[in-house]
């Protein structure tokens, strides 16, 4: 199977694999390519976005904390705890 570079779609050219000359032989040629410059995300590509705003950083105190404890031995692994969290994130994801 042969995957090709181009796009036979004006609207992907640039972005799988096409050029921006590409997008503008398809523009002289008659092709209907749209100059909007607003985009309208998913929820999935907000959420997505939000994660990488720099909101949720590491905070590396709670995780030297944590380190500090694993050391010692006084970190407290409760392994329901974690199935817990894990079951309620997919669920979350699945809603």
């Amino acid at each position: 199977m042969k995957i090709n570079s181009t796009s036979s779609n004006p609207l992907l050219n640039g972005v799988a694999g096409g050029t921006r000359g590409d997008t503008a032989s398809h523009a002289a040629s008659g092709s209907a390519v749209s100059s909007r410059t607003a985009v309208d995300l998913s929820p999935a590509a907000r959420h997505l976005a939000a994660l990488n705003d720099g909101s949720a950083d590491v905070r590396s105190e709670r995780v030297q904390q944590i380190r500090d404890a694993l050391i010692s031995g006084e970190l407290r692994i409760d392994p329901g705890k974690i199935a817990d969290g894990l079951l309620a994130s997919v669920r979350d994801l699945l809603k």
